[in-house]
């Protein structure tokens, strides 16, 4: 007999103090800009052994404007925006082609904190695309270098078949290029920090782009 999925959602607690601290915040004490929280964020996360924390939802929209999902990894976060790298060919890179918006979640529950950023999306040109492929692991370049992201799969020993030859490639030629590797940026229009409170009075602070710079603003939990 399957687990019963009602009785298992019932047994579970969200933010266990076993294994999650939920720190104080003040936003009165939270910088003018997003990047700077955020890099303390991603630090403390770090430094709390929040697992794979340079991992986040991305989610963007078809063309007829239904929403997608996944999960993805952080390359970086600067004046440039959030990063992150794909296939352009991709269903995630064609979907950034005729609606170039997404958002951004990133979750660190040994801390009770998730970030949201929403904004537009941009390709990086191509040489800065590849000093961050070829920036990354031997992996990493064997999997850019299989390609064929999101379409039809035949098998699996087609694909052990074309990532053994990829696996080679990249180790004999560490800088064999993946033309259609492409590293976003997204300039957040918004960002918002939220701290989980064991009360539940969840504080939630939302930076919004102006022409004037950053307004900052707390939202009811």
């Amino acid at each position: 007999m399957g687990q019963d999925l009602h009785g298992l959602l019932r047994s579970l607690r969200v933010w266990d103090p076993e294994v999650t601290a939920l720190p104080p915040f003040d936003p009165a004490t939270a910088p003018a800009e997003p990047l700077g929280l955020f890099t303390t964020w991603f630090a403390e996360a770090v430094a709390a052994g929040q697992p794979e924390p340079h991992t986040m939802s991305l989610a963007t929209a078809d063309e007829a404007g239904l929403p997608d999902v996944r999960i993805v990894m952080l390359h970086g976060a600067d004046a440039d925006g959030w990063s992150f790298a794909t296939h352009a060919t991709s269903r995630k890179g064609e979907q950034l082609a005729v609606r170039p918006h997404a958002a951004l979640a990133f979750y660190w529950p040994v801390l009770g904190r998730q970030v949201r950023v929403r904004g537009p999306v941009t390709a990086a040109p191509s040489e800065e695309s590849r000093r961050d492929l070829h920036a990354r692991s031997t992996g990493a370049l064997a999997a850019a270098l299989t390609g064929r992201q999101s379409e039809i799969l035949g098998s699996l020993e087609e694909l052990a078949r074309e990532s053994r030859a990829a696996w080679d490639r990249a180790r004999q030629n560490p800088d064999a290029p993946a033309p259609s590797w492409t590293l976003y940026h997204l300039r957040p229009h918004t960002v918002e920090f939220f701290q989980g409170d064991a009360d539940r009075r969840h504080v939630r602070l939302n930076y919004r782009r102006t022409d004037g710079g950053w307004a900052r603003e707390l939202l009811w939990p």
